[in-house]
């Protein structure tokens, strides 16, 4: 079968790993939903959030009831969201959002990627102040008629709309997410994910060597267990 069959294979694992840890960061989020306002989708905007990104990934459907179930069990663990900060190599600002059931091992293993990876773990405040709080909803492109949309997307909050190759994101300030999300469904418009991210104010320009690097260094964060997503503001 030779390199080429080795080559497939890697990507095959890569892209199952990367679907895999999608579904448990969804699951976390569907979780803490759960916790913080009850099972009941039409009650807790934070759940139907949660669903939508999951048929986003295409997380199957018995998997997202499967984890509604298990949070609205008292024996389902508690998790907590909790965001820290640091320097990648180079002195690029990272920001790394966790959902952990236990903060102590977390730090502790932030830390450890950082600091084995030619970055720093850094106080809070240390780089948040570099980015920018903000809602981000993607849509396929065939599921968002711009032409007819746009001043209502405007009205609803939309700061900034970027029209891709494969699909268009509506960026809101982050006070305005809540009033996009109540738009979007009274047109009954479902984005492919809808979520709050952290926006670089500037962004960095390094050699390709020194990209590699740093995304090293991102990679391990995004590769432990409790990170839900990590940010940086790499050109």
């Amino acid at each position: 079968m030779g390199r080429i069959f080795e080559k497939r294979k890697h990507k095959m694992f890569a892209r199952f790993d990367k679907m895999a840890k999608a579904f448990t960061r969804i699951g976390k989020d569907i979780a803490i939903a759960v916790k913080q306002a009850g099972p009941l989708p039409e009650n807790n905007p934070k759940l139907r959030m949660a669903i939508q990104n999951a048929k986003g990934v295409n997380m199957p459907k018995d998997r997202v009831e499967a984890a509604i179930k298990r949070a609205s069990s008292k024996e389902d663990k508690d998790y907590q969201e909790v965001t820290y900060e640091g320097y990648g190599p180079h002195g690029v600002p990272i920001l790394v959002e966790c959902a952990t059931d236990n903060p102590t091992r977390t730090v502790a293993n932030i830390r450890l990627h950082f600091s084995k990876n030619g970055g720093s773990m850094g106080n809070s405040g240390s780089v948040s102040f570099m980015f920018e709080r903000k809602g981000v909803f993607k849509f396929d492109l065939d599921k968002l008629n711009l032409d007819e949309l746009e001043l209502d997307l405007i009205d609803a909050g939309a700061d900034e709309i970027e029209r891709g190759e494969e699909e268009t994101i509506v960026y809101t300030k982050f006070t305005e997410f809540g009033h996009m999300q109540k738009y979007l469904e009274s047109k009954n418009l479902e984005p492919k994910s809808s979520e709050l991210h952290y926006i670089p104010a500037t962004t960095k320009e390094l050699t390709e060597e020194q990209q590699d690097e740093v995304l090293k260094c991102v990679e391990a964060l995004e590769g432990d267990d409790d990170v839900q997503n990590v940010y940086h503001n790499l050109a």
